[in-house]
């Protein structure tokens, strides 16, 4: 048996690295946890004069590299398996440094029809009419129609694990095999399935982005993303990203998202067992049009869901709506009494979001009964299982009463 060694990630086990993972003792003061550390400068080498002022390696300047961005960093490449982390201010600031670094002016890309509305902006207004670079927006669930949408010029293929409101899972090894028949990167954003839920660099994929402000801080007081990947793909990503664009992660974000990562795998668990039963109770009441989660066995991606999640869980996050309006959601909403009518995901407390029947960017391309009732995304968090679906019962009583529960 190795011996385990808490500063190698390859002899122990997830949760071991989760809490030992960029943590080192302060020489100083002897304190057992890493501190912030609020520089902007660090001190520089007698003779300055051939310093690489971008290098990673050497603390000179807070916008290149911190002490606690580069903690970060390590714990998340073991984390995901890769050889590299580059830490950022925000997720959409770490997708931005990936197509910035990756594309050039008269580029073609493949993007999954069902993004994150950042994503969508930047591939329908900001890059192609300011940089020249063309999408294609593709059912990725769709490998056929994958298949088909390359062109000789597509340097890049990009999709969500969990796609984001649909729910809609991406068969990473598949499209890892297609982009790499034709020779172009494949990226992948990770933020709704964490490992230990899943790794998609594990399945070939290039790239993972993360939204670290989601369930890797999971405490809903940071801000940060996360690009991580292969050395030399994450040293171009750094280089030409980072430094000269300014989205680098506050020292105090990145100390609170190191701490926040500590209790991943632990939470983790949790939220992917009361998604899991609060999806089942929803899909159980006839006062539900529908729900979406991969768990589910009416979710049209399960099977891939089963298979490449390895029974592990099927995600935090679901879409649903009740059979109604729009003011008979906005009521449902109103009458809830422990979960929180917020934006974001992966908090500790359950958040609930109502978006209308007209979507975001791309909404023509979501399932017809989104369109036709909106959806209410639902971010299941750390509660009591059964104090979610009292809460949900009670509201849903509140705004349809005398329920008929379903057989199936």
């Amino acid at each position: 048996m190795t011996r385990p060694d808490k500063h190698d990630p390859a002899t122990v086990a997830e949760a071991t690295w989760a809490v030992h993972g960029g943590n080192e003792p302060d020489a100083g003061t002897g304190a057992l946890r890493r501190p912030l550390i609020m520089a902007n400068s660090y001190l520089l080498p007698d003779d300055p004069s051939e310093l690489d002022w971008s290098n990673p390696g050497r603390m000179i300047y807070t916008r290149t590299s911190g002490a606690n961005q580069q903690a970060l960093e390590t714990k998340l490449a073991a984390l995901e398996g890769g050889d590299a982390a580059i830490a950022f201010a925000s997720g959409v600031g770490a997708l931005h440094a990936v197509f910035f670094s990756q594309l050039r002016s008269g580029d073609h890309v493949l993007v999954s029809d069902v993004s994150y509305e950042a994503v969508w902006r930047l591939f329908t207004e900001l890059l192609p009419q300011r940089y020249g670079i063309e999408a294609t927006f593709v059912d990725v669930a769709d490998l056929d129609a994958v298949r088909a949408a390359f062109r000789p010029n597509t340097r890049l293929v990009h999709a969500e694990t969990i796609a984001n409101p649909t729910t809609k899972v991406a068969d990473v090894a598949a499209l890892a095999a297609l982009a790499h028949q034709h020779g172009v990167l494949l990226t992948i954003d990770n933020t709704f399935t964490p490992p230990s839920l899943y790794r998609p660099l594990a399945d070939g994929a290039d790239l993972v982005i993360h939204s670290l402000t989601k369930f890797i801080n999971g405490h809903g007081d940071a801000m940060g993303g996360a690009v991580i990947g292969g050395a030399d793909l994450v040293r171009r990503v750094r280089a030409d990203s980072l430094s000269d664009l300014g989205a680098v992660i506050s020292p105090f974000n990145a100390w609170l998202i190191l701490r926040g990562s500590v209790t991943l795998p632990l939470r983790l668990r949790q939220h992917l067992a009361n998604a899991q039963k609060v999806a089942e109770f929803l899909a159980s009441d006839a006062r539900i049009a529908f729900v979406a989660y991969p768990g589910l066995a009416s979710h049209p991606q399960h099977e891939l869901a089963v298979r490449q999640f390895e029974g592990r869980g099927f995600g935090g996050v679901l879409a649903f709506a009740v059979d109604g309006d729009t003011a008979l959601q906005n009521r449902f909403v109103a009458a809830l009494r422990v979960i929180t009518s917020a934006v974001s995901l992966g908090h500790d407390e359950t958040l609930i979001v109502h978006v209308g029947p007209s979507g975001r960017g791309g909404a023509e391309h979501y399932p017809e009964h989104f369109q036709r009732y909106g959806h209410l995304r639902l971010s299941v968090g750390l509660e009591d299982a059964d104090d979610l679906i009292a809460d949900l019962s009670g509201a849903l009583d509140e705004v349809l009463p005398s329920p008929v529960q379903s057989t199936t």
